[in-house]
């Protein structure tokens, strides 16, 4: 299974703002209810646009709602050098 490309604290963010539910946040920035769960479970990476809509919504930078994962750092002491 392939790891997200970003994760996003879009539910705690509605949870925090009255319980807001995807039905509002989705009419909010012109979507469907369904496309908020999807960008919610990592299964769909909203547009720029939206992304900036969803941040504008709860009054967050782009970069406070969505993160890239970071990788594992390789472990220094298994490198060898040639």
């Amino acid at each position: 299974m392939t790891e997200a490309a970003f994760t996003n604290s879009i539910r705690t963010l509605r949870f925090l703002n009255g319980e807001m539910t995807q039905a509002e946040l989705g009419q909010r920035i012109g979507v469907t209810r369904q496309t908020i769960a999807a960008i919610e479970a990592g299964k769909y990476s909203p547009s720029l646009e939206a992304a900036f809509r969803i941040a504008e919504v709860f009054g967050k930078r782009v970069d406070e709602v969505f993160q890239r994962p970071t990788k594992k750092s390789r472990n220094p002491s298994r490198i060898r050098s040639p």
